[in-house]
Parts: structure tokens; sequence; C-alpha cells
């Protein structure tokens, strides 16, 4: 009896030789590869953690900056988080609220860079198009209509389609183009959707040109204000 267990174990450990021998490098390395990436994902949501914690640690240190109307140290604090943690929302928030610091009391830090920083290399779609939109603002009250239209002819999250028409109308009112104004505020009438101050801010500008957004195609009102 004793002999027969003896033979199916060598047999079973035989079979378990022949069974590693076949597919034990293939098993190792996948083992090794998930177990590596695992690691790897590990390590790199340590590293983000880490970087989003001292990119805070920055943003906070501007804010307090901004606060204290230090300027040289609000744009100190900026470029460090520019230079070494770009890829967080904190960096994208420091140039938001170092560009509003710099309309106010102009430093070291010019609006216009710190919104084209963001616009560029934001980490958030979000935020990139905010900044896009305050620096059109910037351009457009600076008579660079051109450049400010610039910043508007990219592509938008929904969320912005409404205010990015807006925008787009009152620069072609300064170029004295109501026609061309009047489509754009009818987009931005159409897109306003269920926000009712807007829209009739929107519906104001129209009525002061002559159209009922309601009663009126692009088309028709289009020719109504050329004429």
């Amino acid at each position: 009896m004793a002999n027969h267990l003896d033979l199916e174990e060598q047999e079973q450990i035989d079979q378990l030789k022949h069974f590693w021998n076949t597919w034990g490098t293939l098993i190792s390395s996948a083992l090794l590869l998930i177990f590596g990436s695992i690691a790897i994902w590990n390590g790199y949501q340590f590293w983000q953690n880490r970087q989003s914690m001292q990119a805070a640690a920055l943003l906070e240190e501007l804010s307090t900056s901004v606060l204290a109307k230090n300027e040289s140290r609000v744009g100190q604090a900026f470029n460090d988080i520019r230079e070494k943690y770009a890829s967080t929302h904190q960096a994208v928030q420091a140039g938001l609220l170092a560009s509003k610091a710099a309309q106010e009391k102009p430093g070291p830090v010019k609006p216009e860079d710190a919104l084209s920083w963001v616009a560029q290399s934001g980490a958030d779609e979000g935020y990139k198009s905010i900044a896009r939109l305050r620096l059109a603002s910037l351009l457009m009250e600076k008579g660079a209509y051109d450049e400010a239209l610039q910043q508007l002819a990219v592509a938008f999250p929904p969320e912005f389609e409404a205010i990015v028409a807006d925008r787009k109308g009152d620069i072609q009112m300064l170029q004295q183009k109501p026609t061309d104004a009047v489509q754009q505020y009818l987009l931005a009438h159409e897109k306003s959707g269920a926000n009712p101050e807007y829209r009739r801010l929107v519906e104001f500008k129209l009525n002061a040109l002559g159209v009922n957004p309601s009663g009126s195609s692009a088309a028709s009102a289009g020719k109504g204000v050329a004429g």
C-alpha cells in the first residue's frame, strides 16, 4: 500500500515538473509583470500625491502673499509651482490667482503671461477655458480684438459655449461688426440653457440691436441689422 502511494506521489511530482518545465517561465514572467505593474502604479500614486501636497503648500503661500500684497513673493511662488509642479491642478489655480492679483496691482507677474501659461499648459480643461476667456477679455480691453478672437477660436467644453459666443459678440461689436455680433449673441442665447439671468442679459444685447431672439432666425436677424 505504501509503495502504491509512493508511486502516485512520484507520478504527481513528475507531472508537476513537466508542467513547470513547460509553463514555468511564462508564469514567472506574467507574475513579474503583474507585480511590477502594481509596484509602478503604487509608486506613481505616491509620487503624484507628494507632488499635490507640495504644490498645495506653494498655492497656500501664494494666496497668503496675494492677501499681503507682496507682489515679489507672489511672482516667486508662481514661478516655483509652475516650474516644479506644472502637472498639478494647484499649478493652474496658482496661475489664475496670480493673474488676478497682477491685474489689481502690477508686479513681476504679467497677467497675460500667467493666463497664457494656464491656457496652454493647464492640467484641467475647465481651468484652461477660464484662462482663455479671461485672456480674451484682457486683450479686448487693450484693443487687440483679433488676438482676443484667436483665444476664443479653439474648441471649448459644451458648458462654455454660451459665454464664448457672448464674448465673441462683444468683441465684434467693438470691431463695428454688428451683423456678426448678432449671430454670436443668438448662439449664446440658444446655448444659455436653464440660466434665466444670463439669457436675459443676452436678450438685452439683442434687443439693443433691434433683434427679438424668440422671433427671428439667425439669417433674418443678420439681414435686419445689416440693413
